[in-house]
């Protein structure tokens, strides 16, 4: 009896597995076979950051918008304009699904920006918070703090500054500075050398900051707030020119 019991639930529970799967089986059917309604544009991260806009998306598509409309999706290739689509570098992921009202939904999450590339001897460039290096966009100029130097010229030539440990640390280093309010608003600009030196530019007071390699993030900048909060103070704005934070356990203004 025992067995005959085990023998018809492991029968109820195939039967039910063969229902659902049939179940979806034909809403995918279904959903293929549906026409299009309209073509709806969500697009994520787009707070203070206007490198692109709903006809930018539609045209990555590569689809004529108004053809497509009272089409059946099988006639649309969605992990092939989904492709298109993450082509561009300001674009961080993509997805396209229908809808229950029939309407293709085109969802896109933009990158955004941390810092700008700057350089003398071709176009600037960006760094989006995943370490991709971006294009500028004549559509919107993203308020970022500068870099400059020999480096950048470097970091230009990446797809993305994380594929190198020197690139993962001013990763660290930008992302410090910006999740920081006082430093966010303190620190204007990194100028970076060939072998990835980092010199600081302040908004407010004429030192240059020499930070060194992207290393000991956390301990130079605590260093550099007691040159902020007790030193200056008492010694006055425009007293020095020169800050070094790269010995250990002191600060050398000059």
């Amino acid at each position: 009896m025992k067995i005959n019991f085990n023998i018809k639930k492991r029968v109820k529970i195939i039967i039910a597995v063969l229902i659902v799967c049939g179940i979806i089986a034909f809403a995918e059917r279904h959903q293929s076979s549906a026409s299009i309604r309209d073509i709806t544009i969500k697009m994520v991260n787009v707070n203070g950051n206007h490198f692109l806009d709903e006809s930018d998306i539609v045209n990555l598509m590569q689809l004529n918008k108004e053809t497509l409309k009272g089409a059946t999706l099988d006639r649309v290739n969605l992990k092939d304009v989904e492709k298109k689509i993450k082509s561009e570098p300001f674009i961080k992921d993509a997805q396209l699904y229908s809808d229950l009202k029939g309407n293709l939904v085109v969802k896109t999450e933009l990158r955004r920006p941390i810092a700008r590339l700057v350089r003398n001897d071709g176009p600037d460039g960006y760094i989006a918070e995943d370490g991709t290096v971006m294009p500028v966009s004549d559509k919107f100029t993203a308020r970022v703090v500068l870099m400059s130097g020999s480096y950048v010229n470097q970091l230009l030539k990446q797809n993305n500054v994380n594929d190198t440990d020197d690139g993962k640390n001013l990763i660290t280093l930008l992302n410090v500075i910006r999740e920081n309010d006082f430093w966010s608003a303190q620190i204007a600009q990194l100028d970076i050398d060939s072998k990835a030196r980092i010199t600081l530019f302040p908004q407010v007071g004429d030192e240059k900051i020499e930070f060194g390699k992207p290393e000991n993030i956390e301990v130079k900048l605590k260093k550099l707030m007691i040159f902020y909060k007790e030193i200056l103070p008492r010694m006055g704005w425009n007293k020095y020119g020169r800050v070094n934070l790269e010995y250990e356990g002191q600060i050398v203004a000059e």
